[in-house]
């Protein structure tokens, strides 16, 4: 039994994101709620909304048991840029890519 969560389109880099799905994968529910509370990161917030998504899912469509909930899989998949012009001198004009992702979480049950 899984239950499964999905954040699409959050304007942020994947490659922020990834470094704090390194930090939770694995973990207990409860222990990586705690730890993304306490990074100072921007990409937790998003991670945080989307833990508690599929902890809800587990609990209301799944009936597991938080208390023994773990992440099993957390993964990153870059959405699509918004490529933006940013003005530069003599006339020339720099690209600035605004990159978004896609977030993906699965919680499984903990065996004894």
């Amino acid at each position: 039994m899984e239950a499964k969560a999905k954040a699409t389109y959050v304007r942020i880099s994947p490659r922020k994101v990834q470094i704090v799905l390194d930090l939770i994968r694995n973990q207990p529910a409860d222990k990586a709620m705690a730890i993304l509370q306490y990074t100072p990161k921007a990409a937790c917030e998003p991670i945080a909304k989307v833990l508690k998504s599929a902890m809800a899912n587990a609990e209301n469509n799944n009936n597991m048991d938080v208390t023994k909930l773990y992440v099993a899989y957390a993964h990153v998949a870059p959405g699509p840029i918004l490529k933006r012009i940013q003005p530069r001198a003599q006339g020339r004009a720099y690209r600035i890519n605004k990159r978004t992702s896609h977030i993906t979480l699965v919680l499984r049950e903990m065996e004894d």
